[in-house]
């Protein structure tokens, strides 16, 4: 397995583009391939496809004119410091944009952890919805989407299928929520017995824990995404600009 991180389908078609963007493959001005092209040149999905397109275009590589298609900018400045970070990328892509499984949906009681972030009082039960991401058939993370319980009622989330839209659209067309920021928490430690045998990993390989708290613009609460990652097939990168 790869040393890297594993970005998702989506993300791996937007570095993809951006490449052919910096090279002058596709030089400002010109016109980006369309969607079926995109789908048929690199064999992904629709949504995979519809994601990295809104990605680019909110980084500003790219703009969009009604009735006339998707044009190539540029590369803006500082577009390494806008990639979407390891907890924020599961919230905007699609799950159907990677292969996985999802493996437990349920209403249990929440880790301490969890429930710190959630702001419920401890032993409280929160929503749950797990799945393991993987990649020519071997398993690289397992993605964890702890909500307020009422906060899943009315969703798809406890569907086995992958969701077409991403957790944050998704939850934002059913519940009317609207996330505003996230805080991120990075935090190593050794795997449960299950969780080593879920993503196939020695018992003494330490995991890279990713806690991403979802709150709205008046800071309360709304979800966490946990991300692990064992230590020994995966490297975390940031960039930032100095002010």
């Amino acid at each position: 397995m790869s040393l890297e991180s594993v970005p998702p389908k989506y993300a791996q078609l937007v570095q993809a583009l951006q490449r052919r963007i910096e090279s002058g493959d596709y030089p400002p001005g010109s016109l980006l391939p369309s969607e079926n092209q995109l789908i048929n040149e690199f064999g992904v999905s629709r949504p995979t496809v519809v994601a990295a397109l809104r990605v680019l275009r909110e980084q500003g590589w790219i703009d969009s004119q009604q009735g006339k298609g998707r044009f190539v900018r540029g590369r803006p400045a500082l577009a390494s410091a806008e990639q979407p970070r390891t907890g924020q990328a599961y919230l905007i892509a699609p799950e159907s944009a990677s292969q996985g499984e999802v493996i437990e949906t349920a209403a249990i009681t929440a880790p301490n952890r969890i429930a710190s972030l959630l702001g419920l009082a401890p032993k409280s039960k929160a929503f749950l919805r797990r799945r393991l991401v993987s990649r020519d058939g071997e398993p690289t993370e397992m993605v964890s989407l702890w909500l307020p319980v009422e906060l899943s009622q009315g969703t798809d989330l406890t569907s086995a299928e992958p969701l077409a839209q991403g957790l944050r659209e998704h939850l934002q067309s059913r519940k009317g929520v609207r996330f505003d920021h996230v805080v991120e928490q990075i935090t190593a430690r050794v795997p449960t017995s299950d969780e080593a045998k879920q993503l196939v990993m020695p018992k003494n390989t330490p995991l890279l824990a990713v806690y991403g708290a979802v709150r709205d613009a008046s800071g309360t609460a709304l979800a966490v995404v946990e991300v692990l990652l064992p230590a020994d097939r995966h490297e975390l990168e940031d960039a930032y600009p100095i002010g």
